[in-house]
């Protein structure tokens, strides 16, 4: 929890420096001029294919991570989760245990308890507006907009999605809590086809549980032979979405390992090993099943089949081997995950920071001149996508005899312009390429617009069509 809230309350206020003229805020994603700074890493609109492939990644890697160790995802990071956690570690500062709080709702209403409960929910309010306050400073420069913020002069959208976000926080995450899990979420519904008998899950052992038992001394002492259960329920206390891990896996369960960590407590208390509940496979837990009923696939378990004479656990009974993760379905999901991560990095290493795009107009489509030349319209956006003031060659080829003119640019008609860019800008051109008469083929003629820049050795090439009469 301390990780994951560390990361996406801190991140807005890292710095990355990246030159006088661009922000050097670390992730930042600037609606306003479209781009999005991830570090060393800037995108254009015009990549978004980078953003989309991350998202791959993700799914890719939420079906390996659910494949391997069931729903940990929903466990440990999913955002309902962590922020429920958030939530929970205040209610039990200010009404605190389980028990206690139960004892604190069956009380009338005191002003000790007015007190608690108001400052329970103040502290939600003021965890829920934090929220919505960190998400907005990723959309801007985060000291800026906290000033503007705080003395009024943010823009609207801004206090709009901090007021969504503190009541969705609020709501999700102090009321309704497992509630999203259950209901809401549609991952449970989903997480089936990704498990199989190899997915390590948060299992109750029933073949060294049981009989579970209560008063284990008395029980030994009248012949009987008890399993490890002494039938606690700590378990079921502590489960964040009310479940009894005794009964089976279940599509409510988010795989915290809350029982795990309460019955390994219990389970020191007594005497026993640790275990009893634990990250199990469905093959495991089949086979040592098969050992505690005595070889066969049903009927009672009998906890002599289970343990020798010493107390220990007979050999027969299998335990989890980590190279049990190497099966087909993760070596699958591994080397998806990897070409897709090994094919961004390639592309984003080797992609070019100069590019020219080209519209033509489309009425008209060519203007007959008074000296009989034929003249075609175009616009032609000119990006520089380095942080730094750059001069580009813009150069027509592979159009005889034709010659361009740009808007803005007082120079005679020619062949190639030096263009000034600004940095990190596109420059828009209005430019018009003539061709004489004489020269001019009928229909489509295909040619090239070529867009170079001498320092950095970077060249695009758009391929344009001068359009003629028939």
């Amino acid at each position: 929890m301390a990780v994951t809230l560390g990361i996406y309350y801190i991140t807005p206020w890292l710095r990355w420096d990246r030159g006088p003229h661009a922000p050097d805020q670390a992730v930042l994603i600037d609606m306003a001029n479209r781009r999005f700074y991830f570090f060393f890493v800037e995108i254009w609109p015009q990549e978004f294919i980078y953003i989309a492939g991350l998202l791959v990644m993700a799914g890719v890697g939420l079906f390996l991570i659910t494949s391997v160790v069931g729903r940990a995802w929903c466990g440990y990071t999913c955002p309902q989760t962590v922020w429920t956690d958030l939530f929970l570690v205040i209610e039990r500062f200010f009404e605190g245990d389980r028990n206690a709080r139960i004892r604190l709702d069956k009380e009338p209403w005191t002003g000790s308890k007015i007190a608690k409960k108001l400052a329970k929910h103040a502290t939600w309010l003021v965890i829920a507006v934090a929220t919505g306050g960190a998400w907005i400073f990723y959309f801007a420069d985060a000291p800026t907009l906290a000033y503007n913020f705080a003395t009024g002069q943010a823009p609207f959208i801004a206090y709009a999605t901090v007021a969504v976000l503190t009541a969705t926080t609020y709501v999700f995450g102090g009321i309704m809590r497992e509630q999203v899990c259950i209901y809401m979420c549609p991952w449970p519904r989903i997480q089936a086809a990704m498990l199989d008998e190899n997915s390590l899950v948060v299992t109750y052992n029933d073949w060294r549980g049981e009989p579970r038992m209560r008063g284990q001394k008395k029980a030994k002492a009248q012949g009987l032979l008890p399993g490890d259960c002494v039938d606690c329920n700590a378990c079921v206390a502590v489960c964040p979405t009310g479940i009894d891990i005794r009964d089976g896996q279940q599509l409510e369960c988010i795989t915290c390992a809350l029982c795990i960590d309460a019955c390994d407590a219990v389970m020191d208390k007594v005497g026993h090993e640790r275990g009893l509940i634990s990250y199990a496979t469905l093959a495991d837990y089949n086979h040592n099943m098969r050992v505690a009923m005595g070889g066969e696939n049903s009927g009672a378990i009998d906890p002599s089949n289970v343990r020798d004479q010493n107390g220990n656990f007979v050999d027969a009974i299998r335990g989890f081997k980590w190279r049990e993760m190497l099966r087909l379905r993760t070596i699958i999901y591994t080397a998806a995950w990897a070409a897709i991560g090994i094919a961004l990095l390639i592309a984003l290493g080797t992609r070019d920071r100069l590019e020219v795009n080209v519209l033509h107009d489309r009425n008209p489509v060519f203007t007959t001149l008074s000296d009989g030349s034929i003249r075609n319209g175009y616009t032609v956006k000119i990006l520089n996508m380095v942080a730094e003031p750059r001069t580009i060659t813009l150069t027509l080829d592979g159009l005889p005899g034709a010659v361009m003119a740009i808007n803005g640019i007082d120079a005679e008609p020619g062949t190639s312009f030096d263009i000034p860019v600004e940095p990190d800008k596109l420059r828009p051109l209005r430019v018009f390429v003539s061709q004489p008469r004489d020269m001019v083929a009928p229909g489509s003629t295909p040619f090239s617009f070529i867009v170079e820049e001498g320092e950095a050795g970077e060249t695009d090439i758009y391929n344009a069509n001068f359009e003629a009469p028939e």
